[in-house]
């Protein structure tokens, strides 16, 4: 099924009016699971995807929420870059039952800290900031710093990372993070900046533990006209693709 398939098939809205009418984020009848480093960092490994997410607004976030839990894909990524940010982080976590949040673009301790305060359980970001890092151990969430050559790789790791984000990685390839891999197979790396649907294979093949994807996996446009199918469709390409690198 083409792209455009699935975008015409999964204009449906029918059934997520619950989370965006009236009483937008009304409680749900859930049990909250306390979610430790040790649990999130085995569901990101286990996952294999990280979805890197920019919503306009709260119920935005908790509709591709729903969608992508539904997919097998039980985790979202909210960017700190973007107005409101905390406040999505928050009324996640209060209203997604069993989805791990985090928080990325971080890039101080005191964007840190807010993001933790409003719940994240982990933090990432596409540098390597060492007064980030330390605060995410003292907290003990999860912690995924980024870098690019392997001098940076392995300050991030050495500092105490649970996963090391390498991006970008349209530039240098899968065959990068083969290199990468092979040299600190120690290391558990996660492919990020240009990582697509057609490159999402060649990616897990190379070694990587896990990918991270934007626009890609959740297209804005499947955000704004609310198409779930669509969405969850992408989700479920990127986890088979993540299956299938892994064999």
């Amino acid at each position: 099924m083409s792209e455009l398939q699935i975008a015409i098939a999964g204009n449906d809205i029918r059934n997520r009016t619950h989370v965006i009418d009236g009483a937008e984020f009304a409680p749900q009848d859930c049990t909250v699971v306390e979610l430790t480093r040790k649990h999130v960092s085995a569901r990101i490994a286990d996952i294999g995807v990280v979805p890197a997410l920019r919503p306009r607004s709260a119920a935005e976030a908790l509709f591709v929420a729903e969608v992508l839990a539904e997919a097998g894909m039980p985790i979202v990524e909210i960017s700190m870059a973007e107005p409101g940010a905390v406040e999505v982080i928050s009324r996640l976590t209060r209203h997604a039952a069993g989805i791990i949040v985090g928080a990325g673009n971080i890039f101080t301790a005191d964007a840190a800290r807010r993001a933790l305060d409003a719940g994240a359980k982990f933090l990432s970001s596409d540098i390597f900031v060492p007064q980030v890092l330390e605060l995410a151990a003292r907290e003990n969430v999860v912690m995924i710093p980024g870098a690019l050559t392997p001098t940076e790789v392995m300050a991030a790791w050495t500092a105490g990372a649970d996963f090391v984000k390498v991006t970008p990685c349209d530039g240098p390839g899968p065959a990068y993070i083969r290199s990468l891999a092979a040299a600190l197979p120690e290391m558990r790396l996660i492919a990020a900046g240009g990582v697509t649907q057609q490159t999402a294979l060649s990616f897990m093949k190379a070694g990587a533990t896990a990918l991270t994807a934007g626009d890609d996996l959740v297209p804005s446009e499947a955000i704004w006209l609310r198409q779930s199918n669509r969405i969850g469709e992408m989700a479920r390409r990127f986890r088979n693709a993540v299956t299938a690198g892994r064999d």
